[in-house]
């Protein structure tokens, strides 16, 4: 990507989550055993369920929730550069310490990409915008957390 291409991405990326609001709530309600159900002001909602049978576990919402955060990023960074995604997927795996706290200590992520005009050169900018300056979930996690992430352009 030529530096007037870069400067050109970073003018549109202007104010990109600049309305963002800075303080977000939500509420968590015991349901029963160790199963609760996770709601925003908006009215989305999410089981969590320690045994993961009615809900998912905490530590995969993170997975997710990582996952998310760069898929909004890239997909609209990567469409502003002028490219047509078609289809778009992400494999992710995380590794836990094994001993408590299990927090994780990796995530690989493996992007699937497909559509017009998309590139290697592309899809790295668009990445690397999100891990360094826009997705604030990574950059809420902690700072030994090594982040994995490799693509397939179909």
């Amino acid at each position: 990507m030529s530096e007037a291409e870069k400067v050109a991405l970073d003018e549109t990326l202007e104010g990109y989550k600049g309305k963002i609001n800075p303080i977000n709530r939500a509420t968590l309600t015991w349901d029963k055993d160790l199963l609760f159900l996770g709601r925003t002001p908006r009215g989305f909602e999410l089981d969590f369920d320690a045994e993961a049978q009615w809900g998912c576990i905490p530590t995969e919402s993170l997975l997710l929730s990582v996952a998310g955060c760069l898929a909004i990023d890239v997909v609209s960074f990567v469409t502003k550069m002028k490219a047509k995604i078609t289809k778009f997927k992400i494999d992710i795996a995380g590794e836990r310490n094994p001993t408590p706290p299990q927090y994780y200590t990796r995530i690989d992520m493996t992007l699937h990409i497909a559509g017009e005009d998309i590139t290697p050169k592309k899809l790295d900018r668009a990445i690397s915008l999100s891990q360094e300056k826009y997705c604030s979930v990574y950059h809420s996690l902690r700072e030994d957390l090594k982040v994995n992430i490799t693509y397939h352009i179909e």
